[in-house]
């Protein structure tokens, strides 16, 4: 890990192409991604992008063989492709106690879907630090103290391209899931109710300039059914974790999006699921910006500057940051070959320069003898 006060941050949606710059707690836009030495960069994967699984592993594993044992474990009981080397990070989880096992929540994805999402990005700026599973983005909220309080937290978060539910229990990460209401998904479920076609743009549109309690637009009767429709998928999947993980009940739901829907989605969220529910735009301590910034986006800057002891290291980063000189194959080889070539040059650099010193004193003696001599020779007369 570098250290990131030397550095400024710079941030990727990958799937919407957006990048957000922050330096000292300030936040811009940018258009493009360029290379520079002194920046870090950190982008992330939506859950639609991995195989999701838990597994529990025995106790008596020990420490130092639990990755083997927990890899061997995903591919048998997720029924992995044995020719695939798949790339696997994973969580414990603590929710459920169990004397005799330890539980684990594995994301998996293969390294050449995770390079067909990248590669257009590292050929503009060359590397990337920190990829990392949307949902644990959502542990910097506590490390960084901007949700001080415990419980069982839901998440909600609406995208472009995925939508997800993320339940942390006691600031900890313990379940996630893609459903089939992305932003994308939802304009195709809006057309077939209004049984009219219309551009996702205007969808959009709609979306971010119009609220459901103001608005006389004929969408609003569909819209409504939308979510509601959306709502009570999300009250069966929510049920069916609550009887899975044994959860008595949800504390507080926060509701978020990539875009600025102008209707309060986490009112709707209270009405329809009955839980309290709170607006997914915190305080992340970043000064006043004259854009829409997407909440991933201000996750991944708090992401960055948490205590690192304190956050999931689960980095799906395949591009690296190139090592310094002194600490690459290639840079300790030619310091070996340099030393070598200095030290074989310094003896015969070493006696030249001690005949050249003795010369230069031979020249010096003998001009004196001659001196001598003379005054010997006059005196001798």
């Amino acid at each position: 890990m570098h250290n990131i006060d030397k550095y400024t941050v710079l941030s990727i949606n990958p799937y919407a192409s957006t990048y957000i710059n922050e330096q000292s707690k300030i936040l811009s836009s940018q258009n493009l991604a360029t290379f520079s030495k002194n920046q870090y960069s950190i982008s992330f994967l939506h859950i639609k992008n991995f195989i999701t699984g838990q597994i529990s592993i025995s106790n008596n594993i020990h420490q130092n063989d639990l990755n083997d044992v927990i890899f061997s474990k995903a591919y048998d009981e997720l029924a992995l492709d044995q020719a695939i080397e798949y790339k696997i990070q994973y969580v414990e989880t603590f929710h459920k106690v169990d004397k005799n096992n330890r539980n684990f929540h594995l994301f998996i994805i293969n390294p050449l879907s995770c390079k067909d999402i990248f590669e257009k990005y590292i050929k503009k700026i060359k590397y990337i630090d920190y990829i990392i599973p949307a949902p644990l983005l959502l542990k910097s909220l506590y490390t960084k103290a901007i949700i001080q309080s415990n419980g069982v937290h839901c998440f909600i978060y609406f995208d472009k391209y995925d939508t997800f539910i993320t339940i942390y229990n006691n600031q900890e990460f313990i379940y996630t899931k893609s459903i089939n209401y992305s932003l994308e998904q939802m304009h195709i479920r809006f057309c077939e109710l209004y049984t009219k076609y219309i551009e996702y743009e205007d969808f959009i549109n709609f979306l971010t300039t119009q609220s459901l309690k103001d608005t006389t637009s004929e969408y609003k009767i569909y819209i409504l059914k939308l979510y509601k429709e959306i709502f009570t998928n999300i009250s069966n999947i929510l049920t069916y974790v609550k009887r899975v993980l044994d959860i008595n009940k949800l504390d507080n739901i926060y509701v978020g999006s990539g875009i600025n829907i102008t209707t309060k989605l986490h009112e709707i969220a209270e009405v329809e699921l009955k839980i309290k529910s709170s607006d997914f735009n915190f305080n992340y301590g970043f000064k006043n910006s004259d854009f829409y910034v997407e909440q991933l986006h201000s996750l991944m800057h708090i992401y960055v500057n948490s205590p690192t002891h304190l956050r999931y290291k689960n980095n799906f980063n395949i591009y690296n940051r190139p090592l310094k000189f002194t600490q690459r194959q290639s840079g300790k080889i030619s310091l070996v070959v340099a030393s070598s070539l200095l030290l074989s040059f310094s003896f015969p650099i070493y006696y030249w320069l001690l005949t050249l010193t003795n010369n230069t004193r031979y020249e010096e003696l003998h001009i004196e003898y001659k001196k001598k001599h003379k005054i010997k020779q006059t005196r001798e007369i």
